[in-house]
């Protein structure tokens, strides 16, 4: 059954069947993005779709920056699966899921065209204005599941989007080649520091003072969208300090 568009952005509207009910909430606090990981737009929003897929989302921002609008924002998608963000584990509850059409690192990884991102902004921002939505509350897939997704990956244009006032980021404390940094099986009160300081941003970071895999693919994931320069899973000095003053400066990312 078709719907009324939520945002003037949306130019098509393609109605998926894997919808329900938010649960607990009325109003969503996330927009989570993500890439699509199929070779088009219409073979994803196809998939996206229908019931076999067991998966939705609200949007999807096709190559030339296209909107199509497939789930209402009233309505939860199943988008995120196994998540987590400062507290929350029903992120599809309590989030948008916008898809991004780009093949993905399994199929050549290609950049994200200048008139997508116009599109993602463009769309992100009517969300945040709608919704009451923070700048640090825009997140990429694998922010929210790091053990499991690296979407929409290290070559996403968040510093753009962060221009515009989509999102928080900063300029990225510079890469010293000659510094590995720590790596899986160390133990440190560094990577401890480190820890809390993932798991106050909003991370499901572990607290144990050792470099475990899963710590790793935490800080995967936030080189992937903070410091994708160098993106390795270890916490080296640019890592932490990046870490540090993104944390010490999020109060000046709140709406």
């Amino acid at each position: 059954m078709t719907f009324t568009p939520d945002s003037g952005c949306v130019t098509d509207v393609v109605p998926a069947c894997n919808v329900e009910p938010r649960r607990c909430t009325s109003r969503p606090s996330l927009i989570i993005l993500h890439y699509t990981g199929m070779a088009s737009a219409k073979q994803a929003i196809d998939w996206l779709a229908r019931a076999e897929s067991r998966v939705s989302c609200h949007y999807v921002i096709d190559e030339n920056g296209r909107v199509t609008q497939m789930t209402p924002e009233n309505m939860r998608a199943w988008h995120a699966g196994v998540s987590y963000w400062r507290g929350e584990r029903d992120i599809n509850s309590a989030s948008i899921g916008v898809e991004i059409q780009n093949p993905g690192h399994e199929h050549g990884y290609p950049d994200f065209s200048d008139a997508q991102t116009r599109g993602v902004i463009e769309l992100c921002r009517d969300i945040v204005r709608r919704n009451v939505i923070a700048r640090d509350s825009v997140l990429a897939h694998s922010d929210v599941a790091p053990e499991r997704k690296i979407d929409p990956g290290e070559k996403f244009p968040w510093h753009t989007l962060a221009k515009a006032g989509v999102g928080h980021w900063l300029k990225p404390a510079p890469v010293d080649a000659g510094d590995l940094g720590f790596e899986i099986g160390a133990c440190s009160s560094r990577i401890a520091d480190a820890q809390a300081l993932l798991a106050d941003y909003g991370y499901d970071a572990p607290q144990s003072g050792a470099l475990d895999d899963k710590t790793s693919k935490v800080l995967r994931a936030f080189q992937l969208h903070f410091r994708p320069r160098r993106v390795d899973g270890r916490l080296d000095r640019s890592t932490e300090l990046t870490l540090e003053r993104l944390v010490a400066g999020r109060a000046a990312a709140k709406v």
